[in-house]
């Protein structure tokens, strides 16, 4: 079974097990970003629609975390397996609502499996720990239960890969959940909790509920909702984490972010002119990870600019289905408008633009744009305060590597920065220094190997850890027992050994 994306047929919402066909409330258009064209709608639900998934999630809940844990991760295996045997087709899906090249689409996929193979580990995470003689006859001993019903609310930017890294952890604890992906890219979510009810899931387990604001507010305020992860802009961030933090439920939530790549005159400069062309404008720049600022410290900063000119108006724009692209369009027209004005401000304000993204002629009526390098971005400037989510990289200069890193920890966000040198002293300084979650070594997006943690500081995370490795503790929480056993009365004989006998 495969999602219908049509004109004449809606995406649906997933509660208990199965797709709720359509009802005449309203839609939302689904448009490819390559034409713009409107290729389909989404049911889009409130608080009903919210009330009804998690009513079936408590339900399923109570089964599912008394499920014994090896049976819950052979459900993990088998969609791992699935996922590998639809890579093709779900690539395709994420490719056709999202835009993003199918090379890149595969790439979500693969880090997708890998999310699933940290879920299956939470078996060994779970088993606690005992401590024997604390005291005379007394014996403690932990072990970490599931919260019930969690919720995680997705962006637009990874329709499959994000989902699965919330709802695979928290099933695996044995958590029941509900995801309310984004609207724009709807269609894949469906597809995963299809192919999890494939995998063995019980009905309820995961849910789907398509909506706007009023859903995601509905999920925030039910009372029967745990914890919350979310992943978005910083504004929202804070607005989720406040308000599930004041209803009193676990939240870890995933802001906006910055990322510098600090480049010293001992780099090898082709490498990091490779590397910042690659983190800059892959995925369109629509990536939390992406470097949007080059830190050139000294004598790096000519050589550096002109190098990364040159590779920026090699790549090929145009659909991410098509062969031989390198970069797709943006989500929408208002993103467009966005990183166009942005560039135009940036010009208003000091910075020297290289390379004009703004030039590069559009293959079609999509939502196109070139890559843009813009040099001698103030940190006072709005394009360099501002996450602008496109191709867009600012190029700032420091007189010497304190100075860069004065201006990494002067910015508020802290999802990740990298360093490319071949100095080891500046290596130790800069990763003990700066302000932030992931850090990289000549590796310019330092998104770890899922078991590791990821998370950011500052302004691109609020609340707890959650993802990746961490995960197991935020979808669980630990239960400790202290027990004292006392030895029977001589000659009176325990119920137990009566009961035995009979």
């Amino acid at each position: 079974m495969t999602i219908d994306v049509s004109l004449d047929t809606a995406v649906p919402h997933w509660i208990a097990g199965a797709a709720v066909p359509p009802t005449n409330g309203p839609r939302a258009d689904i448009r490819d970003p390559a034409t713009g064209r409107v290729v389909g709608t989404v049911v889009l639900g409130g608080a009903d629609a919210v009330a009804e998934a998690v009513a079936d999630a408590r339900t399923a809940a109570e089964a599912w975390a008394a499920t014994p844990a090896p049976a819950r991760a052979s459900v993990l295996h088998r969609f791992r397996a699935l996922l590998i045997e639809h890579t093709d087709e779900l690539a395709t899906l994420i490719t056709s609502e999202q835009g993003k090249t199918i090379a890149d689409a595969r790439g979500e996929i693969a880090r997708s499996i890998e999310a699933v193979d940290v879920s299956l580990s939470v078996v060994q995470q779970l088993k606690g720990e005992y401590a024997d003689q604390v005291a005379k006859g007394v014996d403690t001993y932990s072990f970490r239960q599931p919260l019930g019903v969690c919720a995680g609310i997705t962006p637009f930017n990874f329709p499959v890969m994000v989902p699965v890294s919330m709802f695979t952890a928290a099933i695996a604890c044995g958590n029941a959940f509900v995801l309310k992906p984004s609207e724009r890219v709807p269609s894949a979510s469906v597809r995963l909790a299809q192919l999890m009810s494939d995998a063995g899931l019980p009905g309820g387990v995961l849910n789907v509920v398509h909506g706007g604001s009023e859903a995601v507010e509905a999920l925030l305020d039910h009372r029967d909702i745990a914890a919350v992860s979310f992943v978005g802009s910083t504004r929202v961030a804070r607005i989720i984490y406040r308000r599930s933090a004041e209803a009193g439920k676990k939240v870890q939530a995933l802001g906006g972010a910055k990322n510098h790549m600090v480049v010293m005159p001992d780099a090898d400069l082709d490498a990091a002119a490779d590397a910042l062309v690659s983190a800059a404008y892959g995925a369109a720049g629509q990536r939390c990870m992406a470097v949007t600022v080059a830190v050139a410290v000294g004598a790096a900063g000519e050589a550096l600019v002109a190098k990364t000119a040159e590779r920026a108006n090699t790549l090929k724009v145009g659909p991410g289905a098509a062969s031989g692209i390198d970069m797709g369009p943006l989500i929408s027209e208002a993103a467009l408008d966005r990183v166009r004005g942005a560039l135009e401000l940036s010009v208003a304000q000091g910075g020297r633009l290289v390379v004009d993204g703004r030039e590069r002629p559009a293959p079609g009526a999509g939502y196109f744009i070139g890559p843009s390098l813009v040099d001698h971005v103030s940190v006072e400037s709005d394009l360099y305060r501002e996450e602008v989510f496109g191709p867009v990289l600012s190029v700032l200069r420091a007189r010497d590597l304190e100075h860069a890193l004065q201006i990494v920890n002067d910015n508020p966000y802290g999802n990740g920065a990298a360093i490319f040198t071949s100095s080891g002293a500046a290596v130790r300084r800069f990763t003990r220094g700066v302000l932030a979650g992931s850090v990289g070594v000549n590796i310019p997006i330092p998104v770890p190997i899922s078991w590791f943690g990821f998370g950011g500081w500052g302004d691109s995370r609020f609340g707890d850890d959650g993802l990746n490795y961490d995960a197991y503790r935020f979808y669980t929480r630990s239960k400790v027992v202290t027990q004292r056993w006392t030895e029977p009365t001589p000659g009176l004989a325990p119920h137990f050994v009566a009961a035995a006998g009979q």
